[in-house]
């Protein structure tokens, strides 16, 4: 097939890419090299494959949508502002990339009257707020998010209404939704849109939640990517990693080699109207990803657990993988301890990597989001 990927010159994008192009397929990617993620100069990136025929424009624009939209079969749609805190500030620009681009997509696509073999959405696990928990005799419980008096006592775990501790367990597809930031609501409509739209128009549409995805290209000097990036960054520069909450919060992280294995899935054989986690399948604390990359990139540095918290944050969720694995016939490859080393290997070529951190934190604590 001919596929057009938006964003594809980021983080899981280049690597879905590099999956495409060994399966035999073509590729066109449409991104809007932001700054934030590629730098000042905006240059392509050095790892985006040469047979790659590159557009760059914005996702809300119609006029490049359309043309990027020519003469494709398949579209895998991962272009969106990231970031759980700066959404939280920047909504319209968030809004207008996320949801607003969505939607010129979406109308492109069925303005041109595009017989797409598939569509694939990247949507995110932050739609679900917290993930799933039982009580302690075992029965699941869908919790709300926790209140703002108990955040600021430093009571971090949820309970039930008896004040009983509640188990965080494995977050399936079925899970009611509650995005709690500006970026998860987007996500959230992202993934509704496509859906919506290609049921109505016979588009084999698939929208795949990632969890926290981790890897090479991944960009260091961006304050809001991934948590194990910020972490990188931080101990690259000889600074402890920082951390909200006391540090036991778990998550649950996915290689993005593997993310783009089933990205790559979904496009050649799309599962049509369904949403699937992607993710690990394990869950890890942030504390412990903390010291393991330290470990792994030989800095003696211990992380700082600062107690404090994050609008939009959540205790725990981490993936149940079951239904990815049966309709995708999917499988990840790496656990954690797994996938490091390819990241720190990368990450010891990102010598110039700005750390942003204590930037982003001035913002979110000046707008009164950090506590």
């Amino acid at each position: 097939m001919k596929i057009l990927v938006t964003g594809g010159a980021g983080f899981i994008g280049s690597h879905t890419i590099d999956c495409l192009i060994n399966r035999g397929h073509s590729v066109r990617v449409l991104d809007a090299l932001v700054s934030q993620v590629h730098g000042n100069d905006r240059r392509k990136p050095i790892h985006l494959d040469d047979r790659v025929e590159l557009i760059v424009g914005r996702i809300d624009d119609p006029a490049i949508v359309g043309r990027a939209l020519e003469g494709v079969d398949g579209v895998i749609h991962l272009a969106s502002a990231v970031g759980v805190g700066q959404s939280m500030y920047q909504i319209v620009d968030y809004c207008r990339t996320n949801v607003l681009g969505t939607a010129v997509l979406l109308q492109a696509i069925i303005d041109k009257r595009k017989c797409l073999k598939s569509l694939v959405v990247a949507s995110s696990m932050s739609i679900y707020g917290e993930g799933r928990y039982q009580t302690i005799e075992g029965w699941p419980v869908n919790p709300g998010v926790r209140s703002e008096s108990q955040l600021a006592g430093a009571q971090w775990e949820l309970r039930d209404t008896d004040g009983r501790l509640l188990r965080p367990m494995a977050t399936d597809e079925d899970k009611a939704l509650n995005p709690t930031s500006v970026y998860a609501i987007n996500k959230r409509d992202q993934e509704e849109m496509c859906l919506r739209v290609g049921a109505a128009y016979d588009i084999p549409t698939t929208a795949l939640r990632f969890f926290n995805v981790y890897g090479s290209r991944q960009a260091l000097s961006n304050p809001y990517t991934g948590v194990a990036a910020i972490f990188c960054a931080r101990l690259l520069n000889d600074r402890s990693p920082l951390i909200f909450e006391d540090g036991l919060q778990r998550r649950d992280f996915v290689h993005v080699q593997d993310v783009a294995r089933a990205v790559v899935a979904a496009a050649e054989r799309p599962v049509a109207g369904e949403e699937l986690n992607i993710g690990s399948g394990a869950a890890v604390s942030v504390l412990e990803i903390a010291e393991i990359l330290a470990l792994e990139m030989g800095k003696s540095i211990e992380p700082k657990v600062l107690g404090k918290y994050r609008q939009g944050d959540v205790r725990h969720c981490f993936a149940d993988i079951s239904k990815a694995r049966r309709l995708l016939d999917w499988t990840p490859r790496k656990n954690f301890r797994q996938g490091v080393p390819e990241l720190v290997e990368w990450v010891q070529y990102e010598r110039d990597a700005r750390d942003g951190v204590d930037d982003a934190w001035g913002e979110l604590e000046q707008r009164g989001l950090l506590s």
